[in-house]
């Protein structure tokens, strides 16, 4: 049966990378750095001079979020510059300034947004003409730079926030917001278009005029959410059909669909580390792990969640330079010191178990599991997602960050596992962790607001990397390998998302 799984998976692995390669086949896309902004862009191969379109990524994004935008534009005839804004993904430069400010941070972005659209404009290629399209924090970005520079014909706000829109000004503005996506951005979006439609805006309908540059809309992408909005079908038709009307019609050409390839890609990377942890050694003769009944499961599950946010609450967290990156750590940390704490004291008075754990296979193990975490599922994410391979800067973050995410999964992983170990503890405890984040941003909502945004993500990671920690256990017979192996990737994810900054 294994075999069969391992197979199965190697095919999906491979047939959904040709997949993702393809779409970009006929495109000529080069590398490149303006200043020190990493720059990719993306040329249909018709010689023919055509319009610029530059495309900006939110918060904690990078270029590589961009690419369904970038590729479908450029396969639709237009050119496709994306760039990864200071402090994000592999720009070298951080932020500066306070994030609850915002004047200091959102002036320096757009500076160089300025930068990299008066290099695009220079581009072999361009017919001169430029759009702009941004999404999340970026959308106020882009909509900022068309405002000052009204030569921009078109400007696609995905899930937007923007206060300084105007009746007038940007010119063919479209806003694109998932279904999913929580209900201040919609209003948002119902708000920009009300602005020409007098308060009546209907989702879907176009108003104004192309040629007096006062067009609107507001597209509802069906059935996606913050992240799911940048690989929706309806937002890459909606975004050619708002570019060929703005700048001529022309040919409609297939848009991206990546969306389903790569959840062909992790499913069978995730299948494919079944049979694999047939190869690990056995690190412990017989299952450990704490054997929790449901009752102090639930002790030891509920009350780390319900105190971590509040002793966190007023406690300054500002002491790493990344947003979010050093709220989260000390998030797991707590945790993982709460949960060791209650598993302590539920011992207590329990003769302590003996144990012949071979370390030295505890640490291969870990390794191999580790390994396989970063390259397996790291390689197409930073190919097609997002940044995910290190600048050196944003090494000592990992080791950091790892401060915080080892003692929780090395905790959870022991409260889950043993031979007595109740089914759906897992899940239990991953839902309690989500829960305590939720109420970390109840409690702090200006500074933490985003991680409401990425709680899908961070499930997905859950389900990944608990199935490889769930199968490594059931191989090894010890929980250690797996919960290092997952406090290093989560480590990993943390540092390479979050913006880096200086306060």
């Amino acid at each position: 049966m294994k075999l069969l799984v391992g197979l199965i998976a190697t095919f999906a692995i491979l047939f959904g990378l040709f997949e993702l390669h393809e779409g970009s086949r006929n495109l000529n896309v080069t590398r490149t750095v303006v200043g020190e902004t990493p720059v990719t862009i993306f040329r249909p191969q018709s010689a023919a001079p055509t319009p610029v379109v530059v495309i900006a990524h939110g918060f904690a994004g990078s270029q590589q979020l961009m690419q369904p935008f970038a590729e479908t534009l450029a396969r639709n005839g237009y050119v496709a510059v994306t760039f990864d804004f200071l402090g994000h993904g592999r720009n070298p430069v951080p932020m500066h300034g306070d994030i609850t400010e915002g004047l200091t941070i959102t002036a320096a972005l757009l500076e160089q947004l300025t930068d990299i659209a008066a290099s695009a404009g220079k581009l072999p290629g361009s017919d001169g003409r430029l759009a702009v399209l941004g999404h999340s924090m970026a959308s106020d970005i882009v909509v900022r730079y068309a405002q000052a520079h009204p030569d921009v014909e078109a400007t696609v706000a995905v899930s937007v926030f923007s206060p300084v829109v105007t009746p007038a000004s940007p010119r063919n503005l479209l806003v694109i917001v998932g279904v999913l996506e929580p209900a201040m951005l919609r209003n948002e979006g119902l708000r920009i278009v009300n602005l020409t439609a007098g308060g009546t805006a209907i989702p879907g309908e176009t108003y104004g005029h192309f040629s007096g540059g006062t067009a609107r809309k507001l597209v509802l992408a069906r059935g996606v959410e913050h992240i799911g909005v940048l690989y929706s079908h309806d937002s890459m038709v909606e975004t050619v059909r708002w570019m060929n009307a703005a700048f001529g019609d022309r040919p409609h050409e297939e848009v991206d669909s990546r969306g389903r390839w790569l959840a062909l890609v992790f499913a069978g990377i995730v299948a494919l580390a079944w049979p694999l942890s047939a190869l690990l050694p056995e690190v412990s003769p017989s299952p450990a792990g704490a054997s929790l009944g449901w009752k102090a499961l639930m002790t030891a599950a509920l009350l780390p969640a319900i105190v971590t946010p509040l002793l966190l609450w007023k406690m300054p967290t500002d002491f790493l330079p990344i947003l979010l990156g050093d709220y989260l750590t000390l998030h797991f940390l707590l945790y993982g010191a709460l949960t060791t704490a209650v598993l302590v004291y539920l011992r207590k008075g329990q003769p302590p178990t003996a144990t012949n754990v071979a370390w030295t296979r505890v640490a291969i193990a870990a390794a191999a599991v580790s390994a396989y975490n970063i390259l397996a599922f790291g390689l197409p994410i930073d190919a097609y997602v997002f940044s995910f391979l290190p600048i050196p800067a944003r090494l000592p973050l990992i080791a950091a960050i790892a401060c915080g995410t080892l003692p929780y999964f090395i905790a959870d992983e022991w409260l889950t596992r043993g031979p007595g170990a109740r089914r759906g503890a897992c899940v239990l405890t991953k839902f309690c962790f989500l829960l305590s984040l939720g109420i970390a941003v109840a409690l702090n909502p200006m500074k933490l607001f985003f991680l409401i945004i990425i709680v899908p993500a961070i499930l997905l990671l859950f389900v990944a990397f608990g199935l490889i920690s769930r199968w490594s256990y059931a191989a090894t017979g010890h929980p250690l390998p797996g919960a290092l192996a997952n406090g290093a990737i989560f480590a990993w994810a943390i540092a390479v998302t979050f913006p880096m900054i200086v306060r």
